[in-house]
């Protein structure tokens, strides 16, 4: 049988504000302002949910996990990486590999990559070598260069298991 490859784009951005936490790869980042979100906001593990959700056909993030529903407040965005992981598996399929960025113009991301894949990469099944982290900045240009918002893109591979 030939093994189905799909593959899926995510995209995500929040606005950066004083009395928010920054949190973007299931770790939270030292610095003077957050990403607003109705969970923690962030936007490298929304972006990634979206690719695989995308990659499988399904609804978007907002759509299975609406900002409507009270039991989304204030989550931590890896719980539902975690939901979408189950949701693989029960449609038998696992993941290939998957690449984003991060584009911030501060603070300087690059530091923390390695502690996002120790965190994304159990979750996602995948070895570190297959997860793809890029932090890359605006050069001052729109709302993420003017470092009012962080932005995300992920795409996503997965495979059939069967």
């Amino acid at each position: 049988m030939t093994q189905k490859v799909r593959t899926g784009i995510g995209y995500d951005i929040h606005r950066l504000d004083v009395g928010h936490r920054l949190v973007l790869g299931g770790i939270e980042i030292p610095f003077s302002r957050g990403l607003v979100g109705h969970s923690d906001g962030d936007v490298l593990v929304h972006a990634v949910i979206d690719a695989l959700l995308g990659a499988m056909g399904d609804k978007d993030i907002g759509q299975c996990f609406p900002d409507t529903n009270p039991v989304y407040r204030n989550i931590q965005s890896t719980e539902l990486l975690v939901s979408v992981a189950i949701q693989l598996k029960q449609r038998d399929y696992e993941v290939s590999n998957i690449d984003s960025i991060v584009v911030a113009e501060e603070p300087k991301l690059a530091p923390f990559i390695p502690a996002m894949k120790d965190i994304l990469c159990p979750i996602l099944g995948l070895p570190v070598k297959d997860l793809g982290i890029k932090a890359k900045t605006r050069e001052g240009l729109g709302d993420v260069g003017e470092g009012r918002a962080i932005a995300a893109w992920a795409v996503a591979t997965i495979v059939s298991c069967s």
